[in-house]
């Protein structure tokens, strides 16, 4: 262990990565050292085992430190290695792991497999030396500069500088996050002013314009989000603001609830809803609150309230008989199913196909069985059969 070095990882001149196994561990000779979950690297200069959990903790060996490499099979629990025997460690060796050892050789143990394409290809590269072509000036054993993320013993001062440069790399990142945001921001805004500009000129060409031109205009606005979107800005804080809230919740909502069946959790709804808002994002308190005005303002949707507390927004042509009967016939037709199995069949919610099977056991045309397996829903032959 006293022929690797500190590195930081990062490939020199003309080297190149050959290939690289996780889940290796090291030995030295036949001892267990600290060094038990790694990356091992093979380059075509250097072996180079890299920490798993801290990135920091590196280490090299040049394959010119290698005499001859064999392999060792696997046994009952213990997993196949490389054992690599090295020649003595050189006069003017860099500061690594080990001072000293008194074993010529390492082992590499590979825990996630892997060792016999690895063993493979540090044998060719230990008869090709491509490490011998590289020129001396740029030789890892001559390559005497310090190099980042080594681990050594710098004291108090050292440790001090280098919390203070992780301190200002993290103030520049943070720096060009905000400044990405404000630039995005700039560009949400100006988007928002054109697509009003182009609702308004669609209001003041009304006449000019085709009917299909005018879909064509709003599929674009929808396609950037609400073309004007309801905030508290232009309407305050109040009922007027949750009415006009509303108003806009059942423009946007009604065609997405028709492809859903007429149906959709409100968790659903605030998803879709701050979506199309881009940045003008809403509470949840206000997206509730818009909710519960709806039927007040005669707008085809309705907010409802399942007995367990689950809230839902559904369109007013929306005929309780129907669901259920349709809940009914596909239980029916399976014989019985699981709220996720419901689901599947008819394309919603897990959420939603409970609360349905649920209230057609609540009208009495399903009953059910609540076992360790979970709650399956059958048909109630006392309903059905005479």
């Amino acid at each position: 262990m006293d022929r690797f070095v500190w590195t930081s990882g990062l490939l020199e001149i003309n080297e190149t990565l050959v290939i690289q196994q996780r889940g290796v561990r090291i030995y030295d000779g036949e001892e267990k050292i600290k060094f038990d979950a790694g990356t091992l690297l093979l380059s075509t200069h250097r072996l180079i085992w890299r920490d798993q959990k801290n990135h920091e903790c590196c280490m090299a060996i040049p394959l010119s430190q290698i005499v001859f490499i064999e392999e060792q099979a696997a046994g009952i629990g213990k997993s196949a290695k490389i054992v690599v025997h090295l020649h003595p460690a050189p006069s003017n060796k860099e500061p690594g792991p080990f001072q000293s050892s008194k074993n010529s050789y390492i082992k590499l143990s590979f825990k996630e497999h892997g060792q016999i394409e690895f063993y493979r290809r540090l044998s060719e590269e230990m008869t090709q030396r491509r490490w011998e072509n590289m020129p001396v000036s740029q030789s890892l054993q001559a390559n005497r500069g310090p190099q980042p993320g080594r681990i050594r013993a710098v004291g108090i001062v050292g440790i001090e500088r280098k919390l203070e440069e992780k301190r200002k790399e993290t103030d520049k990142n943070i720096s060009e996050a905000f400044e990405d945001l404000s630039k995005l921001m700039v560009k949400a805004k100006e988007m928002v002013e054109l697509s009003k500009s182009i609702a308004n000129k669609i209001k003041d060409k009304q006449g000019d314009i085709t009917e299909d031109e005018t879909i064509r205009f709003k599929s674009y606005l929808l396609s950037m989000g609400i073309a004007n979107p309801v905030t508290r800005e232009t309407y305050g804080s109040g009922t007027q603001y949750h009415m006009q809230l509303a108003k806009q919740l059942a423009g946007i909502l009604q065609a997405p609830l028709e492809e859903r069946g007429g149906i959709m959790s409100l968790t659903e709804v605030y998803c879709l809803v701050n979506r199309a808002r881009g940045m003008e994002l809403l509470s949840p308190e206000d997206l509730v609150n818009a909710c519960k005005m709806l039927e007040e303002l005669k707008l085809p949707l309705r907010l409802r309230v399942f007995d367990s507390g689950v809230m839902v927004i559904e369109l007013q042509s929306h005929k309780e008989e129907e669901t259920v009967a349709s809940a009914l016939e596909t239980v029916s037709e399976k014989g019985s199913l699981t709220s996720e199995e419901f689901a599947k069949l008819v394309g919603m919610s897990v959420l939603l196909a409970k609360e349905r099977l649920l209230l057609a056991e609540k009208m009495g045309h399903l009953c059910r069985d609540d076992s360790v397996e979970g709650l399956r829903f059958y048909p109630n032959l006392f309903m059905t059969q005479s």
